[in-house]
């Protein structure tokens, strides 16, 4: 499986609370496209939220999210590490 970052650009003011209950979202249905979101992390003054999943390709992540009630804005295939 690929893994992939995707960054949600419009969340302001995301708290610990508002950040976990949108994970457990996807976590709830991500088995339906073979997806398994990692982690997922905030800022809640720029509204940015970063989320790491693996998954067969960006359309099933966003299939997820979207169904999930927070589609992302930026998606970017992790294929370096170190």
């Amino acid at each position: 499986m690929a893994q992939f970052m995707d960054v949600h650009t419009n969340m302001p003011g995301v708290t610990a609370e508002a950040l976990l209950e949108a994970h457990r979202a996807d976590l709830a249905i991500q088995d339906e496209e073979s997806v398994d979101f990692k982690s997922a992390w905030g800022d809640p003054v720029t509204g940015h939220v970063f989320c790491l999943s693996e998954g067969p390709d960006k359309d099933a992540i966003q299939r997820i999210h979207e169904r999930a009630g927070h589609p992302y804005d930026e998606i970017h295939e992790i294929t370096v590490t170190a």
